[in-house]
């Protein structure tokens, strides 16, 4: 029994007395303490510059301005202008619409009639008040008979007024009897045809301006820091007003137009923050021959330019941390919080005043769990470039 049972044990004794001889001859590890090592981040150098401010905002394109054609008297329509379609330009006298004439070229003759019948009248009587006055004078005649004679005279004197009035009042209806066009302009939508009734205060077309087009640009309250126009009523006319770019486009590609911001509607909207301005483009049915026109109703970007702010490092807003600041590395190559003026902050762009110096490093790479004096390793230096 016992010698069947001394061969495992002499195997197991020997795998143990061969596992400490290799345990007791093997290499040793020595523990080593691992060093930090440095992040690397993207950094550009800081870079102080005068930078032009600009606005942007988006409008549609309306006319400057926009009535009613009205009818100011009754009648059968005679004659329609060609311009008188949709979309047609006409000039400022053309006649637009014609209404017929006869019964106020009749009204006119009699009104006429009965002016030069008071005025028949008014000689009578004046005739007679001076001879009546002579025998007056003599004692020839009664006061009472005087008096009828001045009685009538006056009479006669506001007929001859009146008389004149219905003359100027029928002149002018028959002038009236062509609609003209008060400005040079286009014609939105018209209403009329030859051989119809208009009534007087119809209206028969809509009609606006082409001299200028005018866009509504909403504008944050922020925004208007940067621009040099004012809510109050103190405005130098002498002062050039912002130029805005219109973008948008049209007829197949990007196009441009130049605008003038001439006003502001002065109500700040409560909900939204925002102030409308008002940008003009001169004469917009009349561009270059490169440049198409302008269009009613078309929906545009505008680029309105501001003021100029010196000494302004411009870095792209994703550098910007929390709370106004910035990460900067110092000639160490180490991680310094810094705490800046953030002047404004628009599209992809922060803009800096103190806070920074010209030639400083600022870290542009998000880190996790930044630490103040953390080392760093610098890639891709570059000076700042990014337009407002």
């Amino acid at each position: 029994m016992i010698r069947r049972n001394l061969g495992p044990i002499a195997v197991l004794v020997g795998g143990l007395a061969l596992a400490l001889l290799i345990a007791a001859t093997g290499p040793r590890t020595q523990p080593m303490s691992l060093a930090s090592q440095p992040v690397a981040v993207r950094t550009m150098t800081a870079s102080k510059q005068t930078v032009r401010m600009r606005v942007t905002a988006h409008g549609e394109v309306l006319p400057k301005t926009e009535s009613n054609l009205v009818a100011e008297v009754a009648g059968r329509v005679t004659a329609v202008s060609p311009a008188m379609v949709s979309g047609g330009f006409f000039g400022k006298g053309e006649v637009l619409v014609e209404i017929e004439r006869i019964d106020y070229e009749a009204a006119l003759e009699q009104s006429r009639a009965h002016l030069a019948s008071i005025g028949s009248e008014l000689f009578n009587a004046g005739t007679e008040y001076r001879r009546l006055r002579e025998l007056a004078e003599r004692e020839s005649v009664s006061e009472s008979t005087l008096d009828g004679a001045r009685n009538r005279l006056t009479i006669a004197r506001a007929s001859l007024r009146e008389a004149k009035v219905r003359v100027a009042r029928a002149e002018r209806d028959l002038e009236r009897t062509r609609l003209i066009a008060p400005y040079d302009g286009r014609v939105r939508t018209e209403r009329v045809d030859a051989g119809q009734f208009v009534n007087r205060g119809e209206a028969v077309a809509t009609l606006y301006s082409i001299d200028f087009a005018e866009v509504r640009l909403p504008v944050h309250d922020d925004d208007l820091a940067f621009l040099p126009l004012s809510l109050g009523r103190q405005q130098n006319d002498d002062a050039p007003m912002p130029k805005a770019i219109l973008k948008a486009r049209f007829s197949g590609a990007e196009r441009t137009w130049e605008a003038r911001v001439v006003r502001t509607e002065g109500e700040l909207d409560p909900r939204t923050r925002m102030v409308n301005l008002i940008a003009q483009v001169k004469s917009p049915y009349d561009q270059s021959a490169d440049v198409p026109p302008l269009t009613v109703g078309l929906f545009v970007e505008a680029e309105i330019e501001g003021e100029s702010v010196e000494d302004v490092v411009v870095i792209p807003r994703s550098a910007l941390r929390t709370g106004n600041r910035l990460y900067v590395v110092d000639a160490d190559n180490r991680l310094v919080f810094r705490d800046v003026e953030v002047i404004r902050v628009a599209d992809e762009a922060a803009y800096i005043g103190d806070g920074i110096e010209d030639g400083e490093t600022i870290c542009l790479s998000a880190i996790d769990s930044p630490v103040e004096g953390q080392p760093v390793r610098p890639i891709g230096r570059g000076a700042a470039s990014a337009s407002p």
